[in-house]
C-alpha cells in the first residue's frame, strides 16, 4: 500500500519508529560525507545516470537500479524515503529517485518534503556514520504508466490533446543554452515543437531554510497559465528527467492524473538530428509567468 508521496520530517519520525523504513540520500559524496540522516544509503547514481529510451537504455537503467536499491536493503517490504539537500537546490534529484523506483514497480515510495533542510531545521539527528544494510533481491516489475520514450514524445508532436511540458530554465527553453551553464554538452540547442513552459522552481516555495512542492490550487493556477487543466494527458522534461519528475510529483499531487516523464530529455532528444526542434522565440501564450 502506498504512502503518502511527501512525508514531512516529524511524519518521517514517526515512520521510522513504527515501519522498516529505507532511508535514500542522493546528495553528492562530500555532502553525504559530512553529515546525512542516521541510517541512510548513499545512491548518488539518482542523480548522475543518465536514461536512454532505446531498449538496451531501459535495459541498462533496469540493471543498473535494481542492483544498487537492491543494496540499500529494498526488497519490497521497505518503505523507500529518499531526500536531497533541498527541492531546489539538487534539481529535484530526490524526485527523479521517486520516480524511478515507481517506474520499476517498488510499491512503496515516499519523498522528505524539503529534504534534509527541513530535517535539520526541525532539529533532528544527523550523523556520519556509513550504515552497511543488508543487500537484498529488489523486486522488479517495471510500470509502463511512468516513464515516456523518445517514440512517444514523436508521435505527441502530431496530437495537440497531448502537453508537452518542458520544465527547464529560461535559457534552455529559448535555445541560448542547451543545459544549465552548458554544463551537460548537447549537440543542439532548442525546445521540443509545441511545447509549453513552466520554469520547474515556479512549483516550489521557499518557507524558512527549506523549499517545498506549492499547495494544490496554485500549482493548478501555474498550469492553467499554459492550457493544462483536469482531464489533460502531460509529458513533463528537461535535460535529464530530474527537474521533470521533480514537477512530476507537483502535478500528481495536485490532481493532475495523466502525467509521464520523458526521462531521456533534451539529453537524448538534442542527439538526434532527425527529430525536430524548435528554436526563436515562442508564442508568449506557451509561458508560464514567474511566481
Amino acid at each position: 500500500m502506498q504512502t503518502q508521496v511527501l512525508v514531512e520530517p516529524q511524519e518521517l519520525v514517526s515512520l521510522l519508529g513504527a515501519r522498516p523504513v529505507v532511508l535514500i540520500d542522493t546528495r553528492s559524496s562530500d555532502d553525504y560525507a559530512r553529515s546525512h540522516l542516521p541510517g541512510a544509503v548513499h545512491v548518488p547514481e539518482i542523480f548522475t545516470h543518465f536514461a536512454l529510451s532505446s531498449r538496451e537504455g531501459q535495459a541498462d537503467l533496469e540493471a543498473v537500479f535494481s542492483d544498487r536499491f537492491g543494496a540499500a536493503g529494498l526488497s519490497g517490504e521497505e518503505l523507500a524515503v529518499i531526500y536531497e539537500d533541498a527541492m531546489d537546490s539538487g534539481f529535484g534529484r530526490s524526485c527523479r529517485g521517486y520516480v524511478l523506483l515507481k517506474h520499476l514497480g517498488y510499491p512503496r515510495v515516499a519523498v522528505l518534503h524539503g529534504g534534509k533542510k527541513a530535517w535539520d531545521a526541525a532539529g533532528l539527528p544527523t550523523t556520519t556514520d556509513v550504515p552497511s544494510p543488508a543487500r537484498t533481491t529488489f523486486p522488479l516489475r517495471v510500470d509502463p504508466s511512468i516513464l515516456a520514450t523518445t517514440s512517444d514524445v514523436h508521435a505527441a508532436l502530431s496530437d495537440p490533446t497531448i502537453v508537452k511540458l518542458d520544465v527547464r530554465e529560461h535559457d534552455e527553453w529559448m535555445g541560448i543554452t542547451a543545459s544549465p551553464q552548458d554544463v551537460v554538452p548537447c549537440p543542439r540547442k532548442g525546445r521540443i515543437p509545441g511545447a509549453v513552459w513552466i520554469d520547474w522552481r515556479h512549483m516550489m516555495t521557499r518557507t524558512g531554510e527549506s523549499t517545498r512542492i506549492r499547495p494544490r490550487e496554485e500549482v493548478r493556477a501555474i498550469c492553467r497559465q499554459v492550457g493544462i487543466h483536469d482531464g489533460s494527458t502531460i509529458i513533463v522534461y528537461c535535460l535529464g528527467g530530474v527537474r521533470a519528475s521533480n514537477t512530476y510529483i507537483a502535478l500528481k499531487e495536485a490532481g493532475f492524473e495523466h502525467v509521464k516523464v520523458y526521462l531521456a530529455s533534451w539529453f537524448e532528444w538534442s542527439r538526434d538530428p532527425a527529430l525536430p526542434i524548435e528554436d526563436g522565440a515562442p508564442d508568449p501564450g506557451r509561458m508560464a509567468a514567474s511566481h
